[in-house]
């Protein structure tokens, strides 16, 4: 439970997965640095640990997809950042817009959301909304410095 929600920090009220990004905020903030190979085998291995955590939690609490699981908030915080320049006005978008494609759930998230389930649903949704808030933000990015 301690890695499934996030420190325990998907107990915190009102909107625990925007705690969960949060946490995913701050463990940026401590690997954001690191070289790309290393970077993403750590959100590989945070990954393959949230599946199986995500999915002993929800037998636990007995609930598809509880809210109290936040650590596929934090893996998808880390895809969506995990690019991003160390600025806090991009590090502030990215978590917005990680937040509104986890959120707003365009396709396939929703579709993955409704239909995958236990843990492998749990976590895949989030690495898809923080893939398209990932590719937003590049976008952005981009867009601002052509100007």
């Amino acid at each position: 439970m301690f890695i499934a929600t996030g420190a325990g920090s998907g107990y915190l009220p009102i909107a625990p997965g925007t705690w969960g990004s949060a946490v995913g905020v701050l463990l940026w903030l401590l690997l954001g640095r690191l070289a790309p190979i290393p970077y993403f085998s750590l959100v590989g291995v945070l990954f393959v640990l949230g599946v199986f955590s995500a999915g002993a939690a929800e037998k636990i609490v007995d609930r598809p997809d509880p809210g109290v699981v936040v650590i596929d908030e934090i893996v998808g915080q880390l895809i969506a950042l995990s690019l991003v320049p160390a600025h806090p006005a991009a590090v502030f978008a990215g978590f917005c817009l990680f937040r509104f494609f986890d959120i707003l759930k365009p396709f396939p998230v929703g579709w993955i959301d409704s239909n995958l389930h236990g843990g492998l649903g749990i976590m895949l949704d989030d690495v898809v909304a923080g893939l398209y808030a990932l590719l937003a933000l590049q976008a952005g990015l981009w867009l601002i410095k052509m100007l």
